[in-house]
This record gives structure tokens, sequence and C-alpha cells, in this order.
């Protein structure tokens, strides 16, 4: 009788500790969404040459309109689809959908990074949505010459389960036409706070989204506010009418860590972060300024503002990885001061006339100093 009572306890403490890890311990994600690079293939008879029958023939995904299932390359009528990941992507047709619901934790912040490419020379739309937020990404601006290039798009869910949804509005002429989606992937977002040495929330962008493929030098198009209210970089504001550029050290030249921003669209691409300082008390703001190696050469500026006051960092840069370290001081005027960096010039890349480039920023540092 006595062992079959601590067995029972036994069984009994092992389902309650299996069942607080599983409370207590949620799941963080960070990778592929099921079949996010659409390497599992539909079955044959769900095909119809390249069109998906039925709203379940995508492994791992829901699907409504006219949805393909593509192979990357050459295409009847002469045309050429690039894929990022692997061999195979998908192509959503005028008012076509793709989804999937995920398990995540309420509250907390994610990225949800994609390569989207636009199939025709017309201007192409792909809007992105987790309920209760939705955003429309203009397809327009090539940030690369191959077409591919990867997004992230924040959101904060109010859910244990979300639906991710990818639909084309259909905006353009030719039903013939739609954007190509792969590379899928998921990451949950740890919150930044600043430090005793530093009032800058995330000052190196050391947090931030996955990019997706590890092979890919294209950086990561963070959308402007417009299009995603919540950025996919924690502690900043994406505050202009292009994206930014989320770069890494491991494809780019980065002054500081594993990660930086280029300001790549002009003065349409900027960023801002708002942080608490007292009124009438001095503060110095820091921050690294470069080219990210990647070809981007010519007379570079960034402009940053702090309070009432603005500064300009001129570079010359030959797109060899070289940065310099800018220092000003500002007085606050409120207890939130706003910090805005933006490019004042547009510039190309020495071998590619086609991709937008721009002048790298990193390591933003706010500290008070004495009069």
């Amino acid at each position: 009788m006595a062992s079959s009572r601590s067995y029972c306890l036994l069984l009994l403490l092992i389902a309650s500790d299996s069942f607080s890890c599983h409370v207590l311990g949620a799941k963080h994600l960070d990778g592929f969404l099921n079949n996010g690079n659409f390497e599992q293939s539909p079955k044959p008879s769900n095909l119809k040459k390249t069109v998906l029958k039925g709203t379940r023939s995508l492994p791992g995904w829901e699907t409504k309109g006219l949805v393909e299932f593509i192979a990357g390359g050459p295409q009847p009528g002469g045309m050429y689809f690039p894929v990022a990941h692997g061999a195979h992507a998908v192509r959503l047709g005028n008012e076509a959908t793709i989804s999937q619901t995920v398990a995540v934790k309420p509250g907390s912040l994610y990225a949800l990074s994609f390569v989207a490419s636009r199939t025709c020379a017309q201007n192409e739309v792909l809007t992105v949505s987790v309920p209760p937020q939705s955003g429309d990404l203009p397809l327009q601006t090539l940030y690369c010459s191959n077409g591919g290039d990867t997004y992230a798009w924040g959101f904060k869910p109010n859910t244990t389960l979300v639906k991710i949804t990818f639909h084309n509005p259909g905006v353009q002429e030719d039903p013939a036409c739609g954007p190509l989606i792969d590379a899928v992937h998921l990451k949950e977002l740890l919150p930044p706070f600043p430090t005793r040495d530093n009032l800058v929330k995330n000052p190196g962008f050391e947090e931030g989204p996955r990019r997706p493929l590890t092979h890919s030098g294209n950086g990561i198009l963070l959308p402007p506010k417009q299009e995603d209210k919540v950025s996919p970089l924690p502690g900043w504001i994406i505050e202009s009418l292009k994206s930014v550029k989320y770069i890494d050290a491991q494809h780019y030249n980065v002054p500081v860590g594993k990660s930086a921003v280029e300001l790549v669209a002009g003065r349409e691409s900027a960023i801002a972060q708002i942080i608490r300082t007292v009124p009438g008390k001095l503060y110095a703001l820091t921050f690294a300024v470069g080219d990210a190696k990647n070809e981007c050469h010519g007379s570079m500026a960034v402009v940053a503002f702090a309070a009432k006051d603005s500064f300009t960092v001129p570079f010359q840069s030959s797109g060899d990885g070289k940065f310099k370290n800018a220092s000003f001081k500002f007085r606050a005027i409120s207890a939130r001061t706003r910090l805005t960096f933006f490019s004042s010039n547009y510039h190309t890349r020495k071998d590619d006339y086609v991709s937008l480039c721009g002048p790298v920023i990193d390591q933003v540092r706010v500290f008070p100093i004495k009069a």
C-alpha cells in the first residue's frame, strides 16, 4: 500500500511540474513558421498546374482565392521569378490570401520577417495582418536589384492564438501579376530599457528582427509607422515615408556589435525615439556614422534632432566600411525629448545603380553632463 501511495505521489509531482513548466515557460518563438519556406509541396492532386485547389492544399497554411505554388526560375511567357530560400514560393493573385494560426504570448512584442517581391513592373501592395493590427506594404520601391526584399513587420498580440495573414488587395490592373512570398519567420523580441549611463533604449540596435535568410546580404526593411504601428525594432519609431534597413555584421560593416541601421531613402528614411529627460538639464548626444561596406558611395550627411537643436554630421564615403563618431550637446525643454535621425541625401551603390543605400548609424548614447 505504501509503495502504491509513493508511486501515485510521484506521478502527481511529475504532472504538477509539467503543468507548471507549460504555464510559466511558454515557448520562445524564433524560427520559420510551419512550412514557412514553402518547401513542403502540395500533393499533385491538389494542384492544377501551379494553382492550388482547396483551402488546405498547401501544408501548414490556409489559402483563399488564386494562390500559386511557384518554382523559382524562368516561367512561361518569358518571366523570371526569383525565389529567396530553397526552390519554391507562393504567388498571390488578386484578392488572394494565405494565413496560419500561431500560439503566442499576449502582450509580448513579435517581429514577422518575410521575403516579398513583385512579379510585374507595375506597383504592387501586400497587406499583412495580425488582428487587430493590419498594414499595407507597397512593393514598388526596390532596395535590391534581384527584387527579393526582406521585410519585418511588428505586432503585439492580445490573445494566445493569432492568425497571421498575407493578402493581395488587388490594386494592380493586371490579374496575372501578384507578389511572391517566401521565407516567413517569426521572432519574439525582448523589451529594451534605458540604463544609468544611457537614456536611449536599444542604443546599438542589437535587439531586432531575425534575418530569415542566413545566406542573403540584403538586410531587412523596416516599414514606416504609417504601415506598421508596432515597430519591429524595439525602442525605435520608423518615422518616415519610406523604410529603413536593418543590417548585420555578418554581411555588412557595423561600427559596434552585431547590428546597425542604414538610412536607405534620404530624407524619406528616418528613425526616432522618445527619451525621458529633465527640463533645463544639459545632455550629450553621441553616435557613430559610416557606410556599410556595400559599395555605397558619395557625400553623405546624417541630420540629428534633439529638443530644439539640430546637428549635421557630414561623411565622405568610398563604400569601404569607414565610420566616425559624432558628439553634440543639447538642453532638454520637457520631460520627454524626441531624438530623430535622417539622411539628407539619396545614394545608390557603385556596382548597382538600382539598389538604394545610405549612411549607417549605430551606438546612440544620451547622458547628462554638467554645464
